[in-house]
């Protein structure tokens, strides 16, 4: 039964002009990209008569973008295509048959006795409106057994989306056609597990890919590779707006969690393959993905990672803050073959567990890493310390010139846990002509923009760094 209340017997008379696209010896390819994008690649052998045809694709993608299909085969040439998405529904029907005659089965529920009378279908707006005879009735949506039948499926009502493409070939025969399209509704996800063990620095790492399949359409046994990077998407007239609003998160997010770079990074052969200036993670073997279907495949299985837990700070400005700042809990370890690990990783969302005194784990903090070139060295946040905080106070800025300044900063650092401790200090806000006129504790650069200080304290105690810089250009 349907919303209106009816039972539908079809009775279909179809011509057979269209060829069927047969899926025998189809072989299904699927390249999905991070932006709900995907590329379908489907190999048929297919039978083609000379001259002039139509072939009907019925499984292709619900989602498809036409203008992106391409058919290629030996000596066959595309004159049109044809992509027909309104699908045979109870209520398509109805709405396809208004002006026209059906036929009305209504079903006596005390002897079963069958009555069928020939109604014209006046309208479908919030109910079926019938005339009968000569009286008006309205179908009644309260389950009253009643089937309506047709005597044919309207034209271009699909039982599925279906792409027909019309050919002319230079000869008959069956040989190999290409059928390539863009869809939307396939993505694909990154997530990573890690059980972090302190007291060994040490952790292990699985990585999930998470592939959803919103499509409209099953693929079915199909070798699928994932690419990591971002593809640029025109967008037209707001597409500008759009590249920008994309670039100022990808700065953001390389600000909050930068992957400080190892002296190597990014300079260790990757294991996994390039694809111009993206990376190609292949499937191990064939998979079928469901219409609105999740699937997880594994993807790394890493054991004894080097890694070590860090409180870190990072300032992005020279600043005095009122009340002490909480300094941050990070799980670093280096993404190399000499680590432990060693691969591209593809952004995604790293959950740290760690082993209570019981032995079982437990999760302590997540967040989100970018694409990671192997070689790199990763810091995942996993939460704020309670009991390492962190003090900045500006003591004095003065001008230095006409485009610089002069900034005198300390940072007091307090650890009230009853074990020594290390705090790194990032100052960020450093131009790329700026330089360290005096500081209590040596810095390094990591960049071009940022200071970094590696700041002892004592179990239950205290450490001032104070420096004074040059910034400007």
């Amino acid at each position: 039964m349907n919303r209106y209340g009816i039972g539908l017997a079809v009775a279909v008379a179809l011509s057979g002009q269209a060829l069927a696209a047969s899926t025998d010896g189809q072989r299904l390819s699927l390249t999905i990209y991070n932006r709900d994008l995907a590329l379908v690649q489907d190999v048929r052998s297919l039978d083609f008569t000379a001259g002039r045809s139509r072939l009907e694709f019925k499984d292709v993608s619900a989602s498809i973008r036409p203008e992106t299909v391409t058919l290629a085969a030996t000596g066959v040439d595309i004159v049109e295509q044809n992509f027909d998405f309104d699908l045979l529904t109870p209520e398509k029907m109805m709405e396809k048959a208004v002006g026209r005659q059906v036929q009305i089965v209504r079903t006596n529920p005390g002897n079963g006795a069958e009555v069928t009378e020939t109604a014209t279908v006046l309208s479908v707006n919030n109910g079926v409106v019938l005339k009968i005879g000569d009286r008006i009735e309205v179908l009644r949506a309260d389950g009253a057994p009643t089937r309506v039948i047709f005597d044919k499926v309207p034209e271009n009502l699909r039982a599925r989306p279906t792409l027909s493409v019309n050919v002319q070939s230079n000869a008959a025969g069956r040989r190999d056609a290409t059928l390539s399209y863009l869809t939307t509704g396939l993505s694909w996800k990154a997530d990573y597990v890690a059980l972090f063990d302190e007291p060994a620095n040490k952790l292990d790492m699985q990585g999930w890919i998470t592939l959803t399949n919103k499509s409209g359409t099953t693929f079915n046994d199909a070798v699928t590779q994932l690419i990591a990077g971002e593809i640029n998407i025109a967008r037209g007239d707001d597409d500008w707006q759009y590249q920008q609003y994309q670039q100022q998160q990808q700065y953001l997010i390389q600000q909050q969690q930068r992957a400080r770079a190892a002296q190597l990074a990014g300079n260790e052969p990757g294991a996994r393959r390039p694809l111009a200036d993206y990376y190609v993670y292949p499937l191990p073997e064939r998979t079928t993905i469901a219409d609105n279907q999740t699937k997880q495949v594994g993807f790394i299985d890493a054991q004894g990672v080097a890694a070590r837990k860090v409180y870190e700070y990072y300032a992005d400005w020279f600043t005095t803050f009122k009340d002490p700042a909480h300094a941050a809990v990070v799980v670093r370890f280096a993404n190399s073959s000499r680590g432990g690990l060693g691969a591209q990783l593809p952004a995604g969302m790293v959950r740290v567990y760690v082993r209570d005194t019981d032995g079982k784990p437990r999760f302590v903090g997540e967040n989100r890493i970018g694409h990671i070139p192997q070689g790199s060295e990763i810091s995942v946040k996993t939460g704020d310390a309670f009991d390492v905080t962190v003090q900045p106070t500006l003591l004095k800025q003065d001008r230095a010139g006409f485009w610089r300044s002069r900034y005198s900063m300390e940072y007091l650092v307090r650890n009230a846990r009853s074990q020594a401790t290390t705090l790194e200090i990032r100052q960020g806000g450093l131009w790329r002509e700026g330089k360290v006129i005096e500081e209590s504790i040596k810095s390094t650069r990591p960049d071009a923009y940022t200071l970094q200080w590696s700041v002892p304290v004592a179990a239950n105690g205290e450490t001032k760094l104070t420096f004074t810089v040059e910034s400007g250009w």
